[in-house]
């Protein structure tokens, strides 16, 4: 098989344990955009995610400055948006109090930070409900960095993104390096998948083709097999000429598909695609209804849609897993958020989860699903990027990566 990696993917980067922090005030880039339901945070797994690196800072005495986004607020001071809750819970989870500022700029916070004493941690207002943040302002920046002696970016969700807090605050700091799960991702995301333990077995799964055309085509290169489920192997069906019902399907894509599935067989890698379907004939995502259902082996009929993986794709899809040495997951391979139809993608969390595989999970519904079926525990890696997962996959450059310093 061969193999080829991006300058990006093998990129060493300094972290936070190859300087000297102790006594610092340390800005830190986090990703706490978690999902909150009235006023409390319902999933903290990235807020755990980033706990050893915080814990590492405070252990050595430094002024933790945390700094982080949260949906989409559009440059405005919305507190749908705020960022209290995740104080509450970060706190609730370090033990110790967690200091929460109402904004993120001004002379009200440089003077609570300089008065901050060592050891202490503060956490400010969501930085996107300045547009400038998005902007990637060089003022906005500027007054982010008097709060830092040195930076640390531990937010690889927004590593992808040139934003001021990513790119233009570590540039006016002399120390700029990764946290642990910023390193952690580079290391499972790049170096496992660039030079894995072989067979490495790929499994795809979501809505579109257009999401991951780039990453199917990077990963080929690669792996020694590829498992394709979800809506995407709907698209891949019309490819080979198979009817698909009214599944959701990207006509426009089919040529794309047609040329992953010509560069798999050019390549030796095995692309495994559903032998049967699960099919429905009232699906309704947000009732979580699915009306009456059917198993069929390759044509879906008209006026049906398939939502999840048979049985006989559960055992092909089983039995190449449990052959691989690295496993590499992104992406349910049916609708799992209705219990009729998260049968398949529950059996791939299974079927990863007991591999002795090195296992990498990246994707929020990937993350979801395994959440809900119980196997997270077992998991090599778990991703808390998304888009910036499947960039530094395609093998791109990720701005908030280039920011820092090399070994």
């Amino acid at each position: 098989m061969a193999q080829e990696s991006s300058p990006m993917a093998m990129r060493q980067v300094k972290t936070v344990a190859d300087v000297d922090l102790s006594g610092k005030r340390v800005l830190v880039r986090v990703d706490f955009n978690v999902p909150i339901a009235e006023e409390k945070v319902t999933d903290d797994t990235r807020i755990r995610a980033a706990l050893p690196t915080i814990e590492f800072l405070l252990n050595r005495s430094a002024k933790v400055i945390l700094m982080s986004h949260l949906g989409r607020p559009n440059g405005q001071k919305n507190l749908k948006y705020t960022l209290r809750p995740v104080a509450q819970t970060l706190s609730s989870l370090l033990r110790r109090p967690v200091l929460f500022l109402d904004d993120c700029i001004g002379q009200k916070v440089l003077e609570t930070i300089d008065e901050l004493d060592e050891g202490s941690v503060v956490l400010l207002e969501n930085l996107r409900f300045y547009g400038q943040e998005e902007a990637n302002d060089a003022k906005f920046a500027a007054q982010l960095a008097k709060y830092g002696d040195a930076y640390v970016d531990d937010a690889f969700g927004t590593a992808h993104r040139a934003h001021a807090s990513t790119v233009a605050v570590p540039k006016l700091l002399p120390i700029r390096v990764a946290g642990f799960l910023l390193a952690k991702e580079l290391e499972f995301l790049g170096a496992k998948t660039s030079h894995p333990e072989r067979p490495f077995v790929v499994v795809l799964g979501g809505a579109k083709v257009s999401d991951k055309i780039a990453v199917i085509d990077a990963l080929l290169d690669r792996c020694d097999s590829m498992i394709i489920g979800g809506a995407m192997a709907y698209t891949f069906k019309l490819a080979l000429g198979e009817s698909v019902g009214k599944s959701l399907v990207e006509p426009d894509r089919v040529n794309d598909a047609r040329r992953a599935l010509q560069k798999a067989q050019e390549k030796n890698v095995k692309l495994l695609l559903p032998v049967d379907t699960l099919c429905s004939d009232g699906l309704n995502v947000e009732k979580r209804t699915i009306g009456a259902t059917q198993i069929v082996d390759k044509d879906i009929p008209d006026g049906w849609e398939g939502v999840d993986i048979g049985p006989k794709t559960v055992r092909l899809f089983g039995k190449a897993i449990a052959a691989a040495k690295t496993i590499l997951w992104n992406g349910p391979v049916g609708v799992f958020e209705i219990p009729e139809s998260a049968r398949g993608t529950y059996a791939i969390a299974k079927f990863v989860a007991e591999s002795k595989a090195v296992s990498i999970v990246g994707g929020g519904d990937s993350i979801s699903a395994l959440n809900s079926s119980g196997y997270a525990k077992d998991i090599t890696f778990i991703s808390t990027g998304g888009g910036a997962s499947l960039e530094f996959l395609e093998g791109k450059e990720l701005p908030g990566v280039m920011a820092l310093q090399v070994k």
